[in-house]
């Protein structure tokens, strides 16, 4: 089941996931995470929390209209593969629509860029490194 958390809710997996347990879940928070318009998804097994993204406000480069940038979609290992990650942008997505966005961006991490391609997000940038994590592209989804 997906529900709305809170930034709160989605520090535990950022920290496993995308920083490796190296980190205090503290040390995982996005300055972006409490703006006014931000919001964040995740996904239940039951009642066990596997899968979060988070979303804020934000334009990108050129691109013209009302966009938000998708940051720390996460899924925890034993849940990966399960499609749980596709439902929980297609959810973002659909309530985006409402918000009359015209497009979501993204920093994915190559190894993930197959994934936003699968739903259908196009890379927009060279390769860029983020230091401490690894390669990046900037991606792209025209939601309207």
């Amino acid at each position: 089941m997906i529900k709305f958390i809170t930034a709160n809710d989605v520090l535990n997996i950022r920290n496993i996931v995308l920083r490796e347990g190296r980190l205090q879940p503290n040390e995982c928070r996005f300055p972006t995470d409490e703006i006014e318009g931000a919001f964040h998804l995740g996904y239940f097994d039951g009642d066990i929390l596997v899968c979060v993204a988070s979303f804020h406000p934000q334009t990108y480069g050129e691109y013209k209209g009302v966009a938000y940038q998708l940051r720390g979609m996460a899924t925890l290992p034993s849940h990966r593969n399960k499609s749980i990650g596709n439902q929980l942008v297609n959810f973002a997505i659909v309530y985006l629509k409402g918000q009359r966005a015209n497009y979501i961006w993204c920093n994915a991490r190559k190894a993930a860029a197959k994934f936003y391609q699968s739903i259908g997000f196009e890379i927009i940038s060279a390769e860029f490194d983020v230091p401490g994590i690894g390669p990046h592209y900037a991606m792209y989804l025209k939601i309207q």
